[in-house]
């Protein structure tokens, strides 16, 4: 039996607001919105897509979907490939699994996008599993994608999640789960203390003894 170990992508893998953020601005541009703000576009990194474009940018009704639809057209076109790996990602899976753990990813971002995204990242044969949203909304709340996560690897001994927004560790609290944040991501100050997490880890370096310490 190993510890179950669940991973965040956006914000946490890998550093895609390049693409998340030329295909928003695509989307505003579609809708003949203004320029998106920074703080705006910070906003979009973590939520599901159809609350980022409610909360950031105060969408409703058709307008969201034709903005989904917008942003995933320029997305699917290579903007979701606009993403790097953080330093010290490989590192740490490489370590977690050395340690017995398995891995999975629990991510908010549609499934097929995630699993392509990390196989362009080199990262998906870490994972005994990718876990996301479904294309058409139905499950794209943390807490959902946390469940299927956990529903899929049964096995799994105390799991935790490790993640880099307040989403992350309120999904993870719907399940009893602890959350480590990944500090190293696009929260704002004090967010994921505010949020409750359990440990808040710097750099990839700090979650395995972030992991130890629960």
């Amino acid at each position: 039996m190993s510890r179950l170990v669940l991973l965040d992508m956006d914000g946490t893998l890998v550093d895609s607001t390049p693409g998340i953020w030329a295909s928003v601005r695509v989307a505003a541009a579609e809708l003949g919105l203004p320029e998106p703000t920074p703080a705006q576009l910070r906003s979009m990194v973590g939520p599901p897509l159809q609350d980022g474009f409610a909360g950031a940018l105060g969408l409703v009704g058709d307008d969201i979907d034709r903005a989904v639809a917008a942003y995933r057209a320029h997305y699917r076109a290579g903007a979701m490939f606009d993403a790097h790996v953080y330093p010290g990602i490989p590192e740490l899976l490489a370590a977690l699994r050395a340690d017995g753990a398995t891995l999975a990813v629990a991510t908010s971002k549609p499934e097929p996008f995630a699993v392509q995204v990390l196989e362009h990242a080199g990262l998906l044969t870490a994972f005994a599993g990718v876990h996301g949203a479904t294309l058409d909304g139905t499950v794209r709340h943390k807490h959902e994608v946390v469940a299927a996560a956990l529903a899929a690897h049964p096995a799994g001994e105390r799991p935790v999640l490790v993640g880099d927004r307040s989403q992350d560790v309120l999904g993870a609290a719907a399940h009893g789960l602890p959350c480590v944040g990944a500090g190293w991501g696009p929260a704002l100050p004090g967010e994921l203390a505010a949020a409750g997490a359990a440990a808040i880890a710097a750099t990839p370096a700090d979650v395995v003894a972030a992991l130890a310490s629960l």
